[in-house]
Order: C-alpha cells, then structure tokens, then sequence
C-alpha cells in the first residue's frame, strides 16, 4: 500500500478537500446537521478552529488550524468522518454496512495543504467562498447558505458584494468552472 507523507506540524494551518465516495450525491447538504454535529463532536473531543469552510452536496473545504502543541489532524477526520456516517446510516436504514462493518460514504483520502503564510491563507479561503460559484451552484458567493463567507461579512472580513453581483463582472474571478 502507498504510504501517504503528512505534513504534521503542530499547531499548523491546514487546507483540505474531503468528498464523498459517490460524487453525484447530495449527503452533504442532505444531512447538513449530521455533519455539524459530527463536527462539533470532534471539536469537543480533539479541539481545532475552523477558520474558513464551504460545504458542498459532495465533497467540503475547510481551512483549520490545530492547537500549538498537536499535529493530529488525521485522527480529526476519522472522527468526522466515522460520526457523520453513523448519522447518515442512522437516518437511511436501506444504508448497509460493508463487510468491516463501516459505510462507504467518504473516499478513503484526503487531500491537505499545509498554509504557508497570509497570502497562502487568503488565496486558499478565496477558492472555498467562491467554490460553490464554480460548480455553477449559485451566481454569487453570498447565496450559498454552507458557508463561512457570511461569517466574513459579519465581521467585516470581506465586503457583502465579495465574488461579484452575479454579473458579468465575476466571470473569471476565482477559478475556472468545470
């Protein structure tokens, strides 16, 4: 089996990409509050913030930073991942437990970014309140209701027009779309 190399830095500022197994389903969003509480489970448990977080009908970007003295963010999206597929299994009974006992819900990776200075943070929190524009989900930014981008525009952080007013002037901001 391939050996993955973390990067496990203590107290570090991580980017990651987290998708479902199946791409074209809507498990996310559909079970919004299974994976909140699974967060806030694993928040309780192993402590981390979450200072940027997009959440898609499919897959979910979040940027986190880890306490000072604790690298483990893999034992954080076990967690996660473990407690928002017993939620999920728990509301669809048709939902059936592979042959180890688990749900395949998740893919088995992850994809992670080690944040390397403020630039790096505000151009990997840009893609996450912009992504749902990309996957052609809604026109602006601020009409995705998984975001943390309305907690920016609370706090001042990015102005309420962030990512264009839905017209011609946001094509080619952030990304290209798929």
């Amino acid at each position: 089996m391939v050996q993955y190399r973390r990067n496990l830095i203590p107290g570090g500022t991580f980017f990651f990409t987290v998708t479902l197994a199946d791409r074209r389903s809507t498990l996310l969003i559909d079970h919004i509050a299974g994976l909140r509480s699974a967060f806030q489970r694993a928040r309780r448990d192993k402590p981390f913030r979450v200072d940027a977080m997009v959440v898609l009908p499919d897959h979910l970007h979040i940027i986190m930073t880890l306490p000072q003295a604790d690298a483990d963010f893999p034992g954080r999206w076990k967690a996660i991942k473990a407690a928002f597929s017993r939620s999920v299994a728990a509301a669809l009974p048709t939902l059936r437990p592979n042959r180890r006992g688990g749900y395949r819900i998740w893919q088995s990776r992850y994809w992670e970014h080690t944040v390397q200075d403020d630039a790096d943070f505000e151009r990997c929190a840009n893609y996450i309140h912009f992504n749902p524009v990309k996957h052609g989900l809604v026109s602006v930014p601020r009409a995705w209701p998984y975001s943390s981008i309305h907690r920016y525009m609370r706090e001042g952080i990015l102005p309420t027009d962030w990512g264009g007013d839905g017209g011609r002037d946001c094509i080619g901001f952030g990304e290209p779309r798929e």
